[in-house]
């Protein structure tokens, strides 16, 4: 095969992003050796995955709980790097806390690294751009402004464009019903999260939200597209309360077209959500002490819900964040926008709007023909 290329994914957003780049690199070098540690997408683009890496990813204040599964793969990964085996390049993606390691690693064999989907270090934890800086070769962008940002800081960042886009299906506003909220009962989606961590926190306290909901609206409907790694929660939790929903793996292009307003937790979901054009409410929990005495310190943005970053930091949706789990008001903010249509009709403009400059496909073509490109210099 004419060269190698090794990819370390984290959880399950990385995963889906990199099997995009994947792909792309398949289409224009077939030959080419594709291998790493991430998930079953990456597989099914074509990559050989040597340790699964997604399905028990977890966030932030939990993430001590991968300290040790990492350092395994530190290890092991240093002895490839040093075997027949050594890659031409590394390709990280998302999740710093996960990748900077490796990035550190390949670098300290000599291995030039590129970074797709840029550390969101405006955000939080900034102290890590020196180690952006030494570790990372090149950066690729999925948010116009991240460019300038971090080249303002030493880092050889380019803007490729966001990979949500290379994915969503063509003409994808067509899915969007003609008839909506309130010419018929109102449609809610509910998103607690793509790892298991996340939707063992944010979906109990969603339930409490979809039956108080039911109580004025009794007809609603909710949709509920879930991952490989949270289905099964999803499920269970689902079955053992009084709520009726629709729930479905891997069907978020397919359910959420459907809503007049989702229940999401704060990440990449909610420009997913955006893209759209669904109103949302963001919620992400996080126990409240941890986060007076960690959180408020490293986060650095008035807003949190991404969304609302892009906006400019205003709330073009409402968010609550950290959020304890109360119900109340999220219900109550929810049940005063069904009672006012006309800001529903308000926010999927504002998103729609705010998803322009940067919905165009690409981003994964882009990012595989830089690989390439760093590839055949090294060589």
């Amino acid at each position: 095969m004419d060269g190698r290329i090794f990819f370390t994914v984290g959880e399950v957003s990385g995963d889906n992003h990199a099997a995009g780049v994947i792909r792309a690199l398949k289409t224009l070098k077939p030959d080419l050796n594709i291998e790493g540690i991430g998930g079953p997408r990456m597989a099914q683009a074509g990559a050989t995955i040597h340790f699964e890496t997604t399905t028990r990813a977890a966030m932030s204040f939990h993430a001590v709980k991968r300290v040790r599964e990492i350092h395994r793969l530190e290890r092991w990964l240093k002895a490839r790097y040093r075997s027949v085996e050594r890659p031409d390049l590394h390709v990280c993606v998302d999740s710093s806390g996960f990748n900077l390691r490796f990035a550190r690693l390949a670098k300290s064999q000599g291995i030039k690294t590129l970074y797709f989907v840029a550390p969101q270090l405006w955000a939080s934890r900034e102290g890590r751009i020196q180690q952006l800086r030494d570790y990372v070769d090149r950066l690729a962008c999925i948010f116009p402004f991240e460019e300038q940002w971090f080249g303002q800081r030493g880092v050889n960042a380019t803007f490729v464009g966001h990979p949500l886009f290379d994915q969503l299906p063509e003409n994808r506003l067509q899915r969007v019903p003609h008839h909506r909220f309130p010419d018929r009962d109102p449609v809610i989606g509910v998103v607690a999260g793509s790892r298991r961590s996340e939707v063992k926190e944010n979906l109990p306290g969603l339930i409490r939200v979809m039956q108080q909901i039911r109580e004025t609206y009794p007809g609603v409907r909710y949709r509920i597209p879930t991952t490989v790694a949270g289905d099964a929660i999803v499920r269970q939790q689902i079955q053992s309360s009084s709520v009726e929903a629709t729930i479905r793996q891997d069907a978020f292009d397919e359910l959420i077209p459907e809503c007049d307003l989702v229940l999401c937790k704060s990440g990449t979901s909610t420009v997913h959500v955006a893209a759209y054009g669904v109103p949302m409410i963001v919620v992400y929990r996080v126990n409240t002490l941890v986060w007076k005495v960690a959180g408020q310190f490293l986060i650095k943005t008035p807003k949190i819900a991404m969304v609302n970053i892009l906006a400019g930091n205003v709330d073009l949706v409402p968010e609550y964040i950290p959020w304890n789990g109360d119900p109340e008001p999220i219900t109550r903010e929810a049940l005063e926008l069904l009672r006012h249509p006309e800001r529903l009709e308000q926010i999927r403009r504002d998103l729609l709007d705010l998803v322009a400059p940067f919905d165009r496909r690409g981003a994964c073509e882009q990012v595989a023909r830089m690989a390439l490109h760093m590839m055949n210099r090294e060589r």
